[in-house]
């Protein structure tokens, strides 16, 4: 009898750790999902302005249109790839399909940019200004929900890797997490401004 008592509060016991591990791994992988959703609202936003800031640019830009189609087509693969990693911000393989979109857009954004730096009239449209406003504002609410992304991503990648949480991880195939980081490295270093 005694013998039996023991087995019964070691079969119960292992059923809290296997629960207690379950439990534990979905909650940091809700938190890394809701702090990739913090990305993706700020990324619609950003696909949403888009086609505005080029439909306002194009009446002043008509010699460059492969530029602005090149803009369009970026923003569409960008939106693509983030609707893939949205629905799971843990896919690796999403993920790095979202940095590569997102890299490709930041760059044809700023060749569009560039480019306007020709057209005086374009750049004091009020419409462009705000639009422009808005776009800046966006990436700066950007970074920041990476920032918290990417500080989710140690958390939950820690915690399914933990002893003896990971035997529950590999039992239920929790997998690894990938930071949201840049890929182009034009983007990571400081803007040079001159006043020559």
């Amino acid at each position: 009898m005694i013998g039996l008592l023991i087995l019964l509060g070691i079969i119960v016991l292992l059923a809290i750790f296997f629960i207690g591990g379950y439990n534990k791994l979905v909650l940091l992988r809700n938190r890394l999902k809701n702090a990739f959703a913090q990305i993706d609202v700020q990324l619609k936003r950003r696909y949403d302005l888009i086609p505005n800031l080029v439909e306002t640019a194009k009446g002043y830009m008509k010699h460059e249109r492969e530029t602005l189609e090149a803009v369009i087509q970026a923003r569409n693969q960008a939106a693509s790839a983030g609707k893939l990693a949205a629905q799971n911000p843990a896919d690796g393989q999403a993920m790095a399909g979202l940095m590569g979109a997102e890299g490709a857009l930041t760059g044809a954004l700023g060749k569009l940019f560039a480019l306007s730096e020709s057209y005086p009239d374009l750049k004091a449209n009020q419409n462009m200004m705000q639009l422009t406003e808005e776009l800046t504002s966006t990436e700066n609410k950007i970074s920041f929900a990476r920032q918290a992304y990417n500080d989710a991503v140690p958390v939950y990648n820690t915690g399914r890797e933990t002893f003896p949480v990971n035997i529950v991880e590999n039992m239920f195939n929790f997998a690894a997490a990938t930071l949201f980081e840049i890929e182009n490295k034009a983007e990571r270093e400081a803007v040079k401004v001159s006043f020559d």
